[in-house]
């Protein structure tokens, strides 16, 4: 909420703020709040966005952010993600937030097979969703080929692979690419990477949660620059 509301990009249409959470994130706002703010109560919050939601007091109604294209998002610094068909809005959100720590440009994933910018990706993103743009493109594919003639080395994170290793790149820009929870890469997508590698593990577990193969993936690509 508070990235949301200082992000000059997002179009705010409605805040409900409770009396006992007012003071507190009016503090850690560098803006001020909207002349619009609505001043509620648990209940009532409960009532609007259910009552399993797990909320801080606050919650707002806004628009969407103005998508923004693969070229341009790639003129941000960093390593870039691609999502293969990742449907869980949880994941996507953690990913978001393991992105913006790690520093990447963008995250490109199919606009079909793929949540919504909703509540539980917003929320999982922790503020994220307002730091790293969202490509949704129809091909990803051809979105790969596009990443390989900007000469982005491309990755596809799987454990069958060889060892993920940031410091063979040589400084080479990275692209590293997620499967589904469930199947991971798909055959197409697979065979459109540069390479295919996996996160070093030691221990006894083959696999990982795919946000958390995201963060350790970004780790390991960054951290030799």
């Amino acid at each position: 909420m508070q990235a949301a509301l200082e992000n000059p990009a997002r179009t705010i249409l409605r805040v409900l703020l409770t009396t006992e959470a007012r003071p507190d994130f009016i503090e850690r706002l560098s803006t001020p709040l909207p002349a619009s703010v609505e001043t509620t109560d648990r209940a009532h919050l409960a009532a609007l966005l259910g009552a399993e939601t797990v909320h801080q007091g606050v919650a707002a109604l806004v628009e969407p952010l103005e998508a923004m294209d693969l070229e341009d998002a790639l003129e941000r610094p960093g390593p870039i993600l691609v999502l293969d068909q990742v449907t869980d809005p949880r994941n996507v959100g953690a990913i978001l937030r393991s992105a913006a720590a790690f520093g990447a440009a963008c995250i490109v994933m199919q606009d079909r097979h793929a949540p919504d910018e909703g509540t539980a990706l917003a929320k999982a993103a922790s503020g994220a969703l307002e730091i790293v743009p969202l490509i949704r493109v129809v091909n990803l594919a051809r979105s790969l080929e596009t990443l390989k003639r900007q000469d982005i080395w491309t990755i596809g994170l799987d454990a069958g692979g060889s060892r993920l290793n940031g410091s063979s790149l040589g400084g080479r820009r990275a692209a590293l690419v997620l499967g589904s929870e469930g199947d991971g890469l798909r055959r197409l997508t697979r065979e459109a990477c540069d390479e295919i590698a996996g996160v070093y593990m030691p221990g006894h577990m083959e696999s990982l949660n795919v946000s958390v193969a995201a963060a350790v993936g970004l780790y390991e690509l960054i951290r030799t620059n």
